[in-house]
């Protein structure tokens, strides 16, 4: 079932998963707890590209091959940690020597739809995080997560009764719960990097306002921030939040305010033509974004130095 990586490989559900994986049919249809080890003589079918219509956790261990993301292959053979959500495309490229060994949880939207967390695990930005932006877990940190993906496989194998599926989604709650736990120490743990980022970050801001690209194409998106860092638009907006305080968007209108500040007291050029040069097409619109961030308008602010 070996697919091309240019046309992905549509997986609509969890039986279908199984049964690519020559694994027997799913306990239920719509969860199910796979451990990585007996995927060791079907993994090589599942090398190509594909897209699930179910979210995806995976703890990883002793991985020997390559994932990719995008266009970028990210190679991993350390205990890392993956989260998917409905419609993500991943493909993955192994060596010759498989080696797998941890969790695949696997659950369709339609498990947790009349729970609260069908509407808070949107809230957890590394479903939509890149496969470089993986969670590195310590020994503790992936004893703990493995410990409740045990419970989990040990309510999955049970006899199913009314309490089964609550039992379930409240473990899955607590994973993610630990998770973004986790994700936030990881931030804090590789500070290093993270100031590199900051660094860089207003580099491409500064760039982006001294030059005439904001006249030519408005203000960057977050987009277009996250593709000059080479990271994802979710990951770097929980970075930055966890160093500062504030998202990918709030740095763009903090960098655009202090650009504002200083055509406003260096030239003559009116409200309306200070708003043009920051790529704003209404100048009310510059107005109030000036005004919400520094409590006075454009005009009163020129005034102050005057």
């Amino acid at each position: 079932m070996k697919k091309p990586t240019t046309t992905p490989y549509v997986i609509h559900s969890i039986a279908e998963l199984h049964r690519l994986l020559s694994l027997s049919k799913p306990k239920h249809p719509l969860v199910s707890v796979i451990k990585l080890n007996d995927l060791k003589e079907a993994c090589p079918e599942m090398i190509g590209s594909f897209l699930y219509n179910f979210y995806s956790i995976c703890i990883k261990k002793d991985f020997k091959g390559k994932l990719k993301y995008g266009q970028h292959y990210y190679d991993f053979d350390e205990g890392v940690m993956t989260f998917f959500s409905p419609g993500q495309v991943i493909s993955s490229e192994a060596t010759d020597e498989v080696s797998l060994s941890g969790w695949w949880l696997v659950v369709h939207p339609d498990f947790i739809r009349n729970y609260p967390l069908a509407k808070t695990i949107k809230d957890y930005g590394f479903f939509s995080y890149a496969v470089n932006e993986a969670l590195h877990l310590s020994e503790k940190e992936e004893a703990m997560l493995a410990s409740i993906m045990q419970s989990i496989e040990q309510e999955y194998h049970s006899v199913i009764d009314t309490f089964s599926q609550d039992v379930i989604v409240s473990h899955i709650d607590l994973l993610l719960n630990y998770s973004n736990r986790f994700y936030n120490r990881q931030f804090i743990t590789r500070k290093h990097v993270s100031n590199d980022l900051l660094v860089n970050l207003e580099a491409i801001l500064s760039e982006y306002f001294n030059g005439d690209e904001v006249q030519k194409t408005g203000l960057p998106t977050v987009q277009y921030i996250s593709d000059k860092l080479n990271i994802s638009p979710n990951y770097l907006s929980d970075l930055l939040r966890n160093l500062t305080g504030q998202s990918t968007q709030q740095h763009i209108h903090d960098k655009l305010i202090e650009k504002a500040k200083e055509i406003l007291s260096t030239t003559s050029l009116s409200v309306s033509e200070v708003a043009y040069q920051l790529g704003f097409e209404y100048p009310q619109s510059f107005s109030k974004l000036f005004k919400s961030k520094t409590q006075v308008s454009p005009l009163e602010f020129r005034h102050s130095f005057n």
